[in-house]
């Protein structure tokens, strides 16, 4: 299963965290690990790099893990905090279709 963490401080929506695979299907034929990755891939590069947000990103391969984290503020936090929602949304969404598969907390 993919566990999902988005961090929250007041309404502001700090960060998160994405780990584990779905176990959907075989390595490489996983709809819900390929939806996850697409999703945090964008929402990563358009929070970094078109936002210049500078959010801090680590990657643990080794645990399938990746966390971003964003400074304590930002130039275009409107619209950093329009991706986090959309993606919280996204991810929402894919949780109701696959519950087995993907779980999506906000901590």
């Amino acid at each position: 299963m993919t566990r999902c963490e988005f961090f929250t401080e007041d309404d502001r929506i700090t960060g998160f965290s994405v780990s584990g695979h779905s176990g959907y299907a075989e390595s490489g034929s996983d709809i819900v690990c390929a939806a996850i990755s697409a999703v945090v891939a964008m929402a990563e590069a358009t929070i970094n790099d078109v936002c210049g947000a500078k959010a801090k990103v680590r990657v643990k391969k080794e645990d399938a893990r990746i966390t971003l984290t964003l400074p304590a503020s930002c130039d275009e936090e409107e619209t950093v905090q329009a991706v986090l929602a959309g993606l919280l949304l996204y991810l929402c969404n894919l949780r109701d279709e696959y519950p087995d598969y993907i779980e999506v907390l906000e901590v």
